[in-house]
């Protein structure tokens, strides 16, 4: 078709965005943006970030029971608040650094003897393969021999060296904590620029340490009682490394659901490569695993209440999370945060279907006093 000479060609139109649209792709863009700005902060800065966040769990730990011994008389004489924080500081330290030397300890233990029990190990492995025929048996033996297995081991427990360096760094965290404490408040009000903001920041904040401590407590309980039942009955067997598998025991107990799965199993493994009888391993698994039923199945739901109300899927994707962020140390982690996420979006009405998808069956339960502030006269006074 033949155009005049003065003729304009013809143009598509391209229908524009509008002020909203754009608006709202700019806040995607941005936010992706962010948000892959602070996984790479979260992954860069791991280290310092896990030593704080311990810091913080510890911190919070002692807060009530400082508050408490505050109060205490003996006679005319009152424990005046510092005192109470420098105890509290110093028996901090004196565990956090006898629990490194512990773990330390067990750990030079394990490495030094497992290289003794490689050949007993592969045999034992192997013959859980005797059925299939001996040449499957051989070349299970042959592909196990041929993992430098010794050598895994020592990169783990040069890693493992790290712990010091941590646990100094926490140290130091907890310190400048406690003589920031009691500027708290302080800092607070003078943040929210109202006393009754602040008032309600400080009741969420209060409401994430008691749930975050509760738990925290019914779990060391529940995990120290597991690790003591499992060196005895180590012990009963006559079998080595009781005690670097109780303490297994008792820090992967800190993983819901999936830790004492993983400890139990090691346990029986471990077992069975000392003796190498079958029946008797089998037993030790079998009572093992009676033990972490009854005391993770029924003990500690008994003990934990309804203070705990997160979504067990929840907790999994939380673990997955954390864990491919921090490592393993991000995996303990994890359900801390998680308590502490779902209660802070659970008092801001744009987040509340966080808090809702976090929680166990689809309402986060708030505690009566916190239940005060989300009325709508509690919201109006506070704002």
């Amino acid at each position: 078709m033949s155009r005049k000479p003065n003729e304009l060609p013809e143009t598509t139109l391209v229908p524009r965005l509008s002020l909203v649209e754009r608006y709202r792709l700019q806040t995607w863009f941005l936010g992706i943006i962010a948000f892959a700005v602070v996984l790479t902060l979260l992954v860069q800065a791991r280290f310092i970030l896990i030593s704080l966040v311990i810091a913080i769990i510890l911190f919070s730990l002692t807060t009530d029971a400082i508050n408490s011994i505050s109060r205490l008389r003996i006679g005319s004489w009152r424990i005046t608040n510092w005192l109470a924080s420098t105890v509290a500081f110093a028996l901090i330290a004196v565990v956090l650094l006898t629990l490194s030397g512990i773990i330390l300890a067990q750990i030079n233990t394990v490495v030094t003897t497992t290289v003794s029990y490689t050949d007993q190990a592969v045999a034992a492995i192997a013959q859980m393969f005797a059925w299939m025929g001996p040449d499957t048996e051989a070349a299970v033996a042959a592909s196990i021999r041929s993992i430098e297995l010794s050598g895994y081991i020592r990169t783990a427990a040069g890693q493992a060296g790290n712990v010091v360096s941590a646990t100094t760094l926490v140290i130091l965290f907890v310190g400048f904590l406690f003589a920031e404490r009691i500027w708290f408040g302080t800092k607070l009000e003078n943040l929210m620029e109202d006393r009754a903001k602040a008032e309600r920041v400080g009741r969420i904040i209060r409401s994430i340490i008691r749930r975050v401590n509760h738990y925290l407590l019914v779990k060391t309980g529940v995990s120290a009682a597991t690790g003591v039942a499992v060196y005895l009955v180590m012990r009963f067997f006559d079998l080595e490394f009781a005690a670097a598998m109780a303490i297994l025991t008792f820090v992967l107990n800190y993983l819901p659901s999936v830790g004492s799965i993983i400890a139990t199993f090691l346990i029986a493994l471990v077992a069975y490569m000392q003796l190498t009888e079958p029946a008797t391993a089998l037993l030790i698994f079998v009572l093992v695993g009676m033990l972490q039923f009854m005391l993770g199945s029924v003990i500690d739901p008994m003990l934990m209440g309804r203070t705990l109300r997160v979504s067990s899927f929840g907790i999994i994707i939380s673990m997955a999370f954390w864990g491919a962020l921090w490592g393993v140390p991000g995996m303990f982690l994890a359900v801390p945060i998680m308590v502490a996420t779902m209660i802070v979006c659970s008092h801001i009405p744009s987040a509340r279907a966080v808090a809702v998808l976090l929680s166990r069956e689809g309402l986060p339960e708030l505690e009566p006093e916190d239940q005060l502030i989300t009325t709508p006269a509690a919201r109006h006074a506070a704002e």
